[in-house]
């Protein structure tokens, strides 16, 4: 079953900010939460309803994929919806933070979990993989959970201990006149646990330095400036909170046959004037090897003769743009005798004479003048 639009499920017109957006999901997410409606499979549905639609609109890249092919487009890297309400209160734990706890279903004890630092790759890759789509190998540095203290950063064997200024909230309520306001803790620096005993192969950080060894598939048909998302492949996430994602940038080689027009392929070809004059066949090159395309008589320098389907493909989807070829006529040089003497002969067999109509038409603008 298609999903429905996703501007409607969120109830915001399609030139909607990135405000405007944010804050219709808010109420649609506070409305159909969980806790305030227990038991509500209906609820449950519209809450990964609308979180599905907040996650593709709230990123420009996904959103202007969206926008010009609609949910097709959305099959590439990175989207897959959400399987169960944990996903979301973990992709989106700064929002429900804001009105439902640290924890985004009431918690207010402890740090609040956070969402790991995003990455950012730069990937080159050449017009004909851009176009045909490939898998390329990548080795990201990243920092990743110390597999000796688990993340917790602290000897195995020891474990981190509950600061006793904050009392474990990482936070601690200072006086101001009348006002009573809550502040980071300066002993845990808002961790609400202090590591006496340092682990020895992080140091107490609960991270290493790390190369990642990566696949990433690049759809068919992007296009220069595309990005790649790789969801939890970016920095981990702190107390609990989810890791970050890598964002692969691509960077597209220009072609030396084709130029690129959206998802049409443009290819420019040269014809002589006896092939414009006569009709004639020619091969020209596709992305598959070549194809024969007719040339009609009489065609003009600049006409552009389209070959359905043999363009790009549209990222997913089974739709592919086309093939347009631009003839120029040549205007031969360097002519014999016998060829100047065939054109003079020619040009005195047509009837469409240019000279003539040129000649015409200063003898009749001399007429009209009284000369």
């Amino acid at each position: 079953m298609m999903p429905r639009d996703y501007y409607e499920v969120l109830g915001v017109e399609r030139g909607a900010d990135d405000d405007t957006i944010k804050k219709a999901y808010r109420q649609m997410a506070f409305k159909y939460h969980p806790d305030h409606n227990p038991d509500d499979p209906e609820a449950e549905s519209k809450f990964k309803e609308a979180a599905e639609a907040y996650e593709v609109l709230r990123n420009a890249e996904t959103r202007a994929r969206y926008d010009r092919f609609g949910h097709e487009g959305l099959g590439g890297n990175g989207f897959g919806g959400f399987g169960s309400t944990d996903d979301v209160f973990s992709a989106f734990s700064d929002i429900f933070g804001e009105f439902f706890g640290f924890g985004g279903r009431g918690s207010t004890r402890g740090p609040r979990p956070q969402s790991g630092n995003d990455l950012r790759y730069d990937l080159t890759v050449s017009f004909r993989d851009a176009a045909k789509g490939t898998e390329v190998s990548l080795k990201i540095p990243k920092n990743v959970q110390c597999h000796v203290c688990g993340g917790s950063g602290a000897e195995p064997g020891t474990s981190p201990e509950t600061c006793k200024q904050c009392g474990g909230t990482g936070q601690v309520v200072q006086s101001q006149g009348f006002f009573r306001i809550a502040v980071t803790c300066p002993i845990c620096r808002g961790e609400g646990k202090v590591v006496t005993s340092p682990c020895r192969e992080c140091r107490g950080r609960g991270v290493t330095r790390q190369t990642r060894d990566l696949k990433v598939r690049v759809p068919a048909g992007v296009d220069d400036g595309s990005r790649l998302r790789l969801r939890g492949e970016g920095e981990p996430g702190l107390h609990g909170g989810p890791p970050g994602d890598l964002y692969v940038i691509l960077h597209v080689e220009p072609d030396k046959v084709f130029e690129r027009q959206g998802q049409n392929l443009v290819l420019r070809a040269e014809i002589s004037f006896v092939q414009a004059a006569l009709g004639h066949k020619i091969e020209v090159p596709t992305l598959d090897g070549h194809e024969t395309m007719d040339i009609p008589k009489g065609t003009q320098s600049g006409e552009v003769f389209s070959l359905r389907g043999l363009g790009l493909p549209v990222p997913g989807s089974s739709r592919n743009g086309d093939l347009l070829v631009e003839v120029t006529v040549v205007t031969p040089k360097n002519l014999t005798k016998k060829q100047e003497e065939l054109l003079r002969e020619f040009e005195k067999l047509d009837e469409q004479k240019p000279m003539k109509k040129v000649k015409n038409f200063f003898r009749k603008a001399k007429e009209a003048m009284g000369n």
